[in-house]
């Protein structure tokens, strides 16, 4: 017979964070979530990580302690947000997938991909290369409709990057809106060929209609890829008709 308690945890369980589709080469489900966690959020403490899966801190920190272990994780620093000031005090030591940590998570085609694209560029050179890149991007991003409003776009974005592997999250700070992205299922291509970085780019750029600023990227050893989208830029974007045109004529 099923007691209340039992009926209580096992709702809890169906609030958690969604484990890894290959949950069985990562661990078990607790484990399996701690990992989910780090790779959305890192760098995140391991006090977070506990509330938001409603565990306790000492459990979490068990298997966050046995992730470092075995090199799936590591200590780093928190993730400093452009306009905003650090609180007083140590700051709580946070941590991040490392990347074999994030290799669990799917990343493990990237030498047959790798061998694919180095065979087009052997065949076409770099331009057909750069041209497989804006392909494949369109692919993913092609039917994100733009907003008025650039954060929604951002979000449309990162819905599509979602749908592709990408673990993208969007965060809106004093700098602009930026689309973190905690996993880069192609992270050795694009490391050996930064011409999928930037046919990303500029298509982000294009669905935005603004230029954009790359913050960070896992291809470089980065533990996220980060870009910003200008608030200066947006605020510009989303004046109404002709705002700009009149104050600029005012001035002839």
């Amino acid at each position: 017979m099923e007691t209340a308690d039992t009926a209580s945890t096992a709702a809890s369980t169906n609030t958690r964070t969604p484990a890894p589709a290959d949950a069985s080469r990562v661990g078990g489900d607790t484990r399996s979530q701690v990992m989910s966690v780090l790779l959305k959020r890192g760098p995140v403490a391991a006090s977070d990580i506990a509330e938001e899966l409603d565990l306790s801190a000492a459990g979490v920190r068990r298997h966050v302690d046995k992730l470092v272990e075995e090199k799936l994780a590591e200590p780093c620093a928190p993730r400093a947000v452009a306009g905003e000031e650090q609180g007083r005090g140590r700051p709580a030591k946070h941590f991040q997938l490392t990347a074999a940590g994030r290799e669990r998570f799917g990343s493990h085609y990237d030498g047959l991909a790798l061998d694919a694209v180095e065979l087009i560029q052997q065949f076409g050179g770099e331009d057909a290369v750069r041209d497989f890149a804006r392909a494949r991007v369109e692919k993913i991003l092609g039917d994100v409709e733009p907003s008025d409003d650039p954060e929604v776009t951002a979000r449309r974005v990162a819905a599509a990057l979602e749908k592709h592997g990408y673990a993208p999250s969007v965060h809106r700070t004093d700098a602009g809106i930026q689309i973190c992205q905690h996993h880069c299922p192609v992270a050795a291509v694009a490391a050996a060929h930064p011409e999928f970085c930037e046919a990303e780019r500029e298509a982000v750029a294009r669905i935005v209609d603004t230029h954009v600023q790359p913050l960070a990227l896992i291809s470089d050893g980065d533990g996220i890829c980060t870009t910003n989208i200008p608030l200066v830029a947006a605020r510009t974007r989303t004046r109404p008709a002709g705002t700009a045109t009149k104050g600029a004529a005012d001035h002839d």
